[in-house]
């Protein structure tokens, strides 16, 4: 996991955060145009990082359906997880914040837990 990076973003008119996680550390940025705050992920978590992050297969990522469509009527912000590997990216098509296609909904919920804390 060494040169990847997976970023985890999610916008609307009103809304935006922004997560990636790289190299056990982890950046935050929860408005347009604010500053990233990083800290670093402690082992454990980081632990399960990787093993949610081994069960996604990347070739199939642009290809992944969303379970609902709040986003195309604001109702929800779009999510999009995007997984940049060897200098090569993999990004999914946009989905509800919140609600993320199954294959990937475990990696992404960890990211979001980040911007809680």
């Amino acid at each position: 996991m060494k040169s990847t990076q997976i970023e985890y973003s999610a916008m609307s008119r009103g809304y935006y955060k922004s997560i990636v996680v790289q190299n056990k550390s982890v950046s935050i940025v929860k408005e347009r145009n604010a500053e990233a705050v990083k800290s670093k992920i402690n082992d454990a978590k980081w632990n399960e990082i990787v093993s949610a992050y081994s069960k996604v297969n990347l070739e199939s990522l642009s290809t992944l359906k969303a379970p609902t469509d709040k986003r195309t009527y604001d109702g929800a912000a779009i999510g999009n997880l995007k997984i940049t590997k060897d200098g090569k990216t993999y990004e999914t098509a946009g989905f509800d914040n919140g609600f993320p296609p199954k294959e990937i909904e475990k990696l992404v919920n960890l990211l979001v837990d980040f911007s809680k804390e």
